[in-house]
């Protein structure tokens, strides 16, 4: 299969980015190629396309189903395994999200768990002990707050997404207000404390 040029940059791109989040680049450009074609293909259509040698394709689409992110299908008549993704963007994201909350993030979450309830973790310096739980607090209300962002639908998403302006101006509306508060009192004659 002979790729476009738009093709060529799409599927080139997608796997300099999967290098630089930490995913090998085949399995980058493999997703970016069934994505961008949108039909299924099977390893040596895709091997073919990539230039990509047979077993890093076979490794390649064994990685991306365990993180399922592709499917294999069958097409009648024929024997082989042909491979396809879902071409819904919102799908994939949630997908994406799912999948390295339970890799990275939940073991994290619990390995944090585990430290800060062992009875060795009261002799560590305060210091630590703080860090340490602000770092479970922090990762398990980043945790709650994933879940119910991947229970959401991708319309609501959406809608959230064009609030992030409106909400950022909102929360920090309380805050401009206080500051012309003070700036306020500076310039009717309380003096205003200096900050350091």
């Amino acid at each position: 299969m002979e790729l476009s040029e738009t093709g060529r940059r799409f599927v080139v791109h997608w796997g300099e980015m999967g290098s630089a989040w930490g995913v090998n680049r085949t399995v980058a450009q493999i997703h970016a190629l069934l994505f961008f074609h949108g039909k299924p293909l099977n390893a040596e259509e895709i091997s073919d396309t990539l230039a990509a040698a047979r077993s890093n394709v076979s490794t390649s689409l064994k990685e991306l189903t365990n993180w399922k992110l592709i499917r294999a299908t069958h097409v009648l008549g024929d024997r082989r395994d042909y491979f396809e993704t879902s071409n819904d963007v919102w799908e994939l994201f949630r997908t994406i999200v799912r999948e390295r909350k339970e890799r990275e993030f939940d073991p994290t979450a619990q390995l944090l768990r585990e430290l800060v309830s062992q009875p060795a973790f009261n002799a560590e310096a305060p210091d630590v002990q703080d860090r340490l739980r602000e770092t479970l607090r922090f990762m398990e209300g980043l945790g709650a707050w994933s879940d119910e962002m991947l229970r959401l639908t991708p319309a609501t998403l959406e809608k959230l997404m064009g609030l992030g302006a409106k909400v950022q101006k909102l929360l920090r509306a309380p805050e401009a207000a206080e500051a012309a508060v003070v700036a306020q009192r500076g310039t009717d004659g309380f003096q205003v404390p200096p900050l350091f």
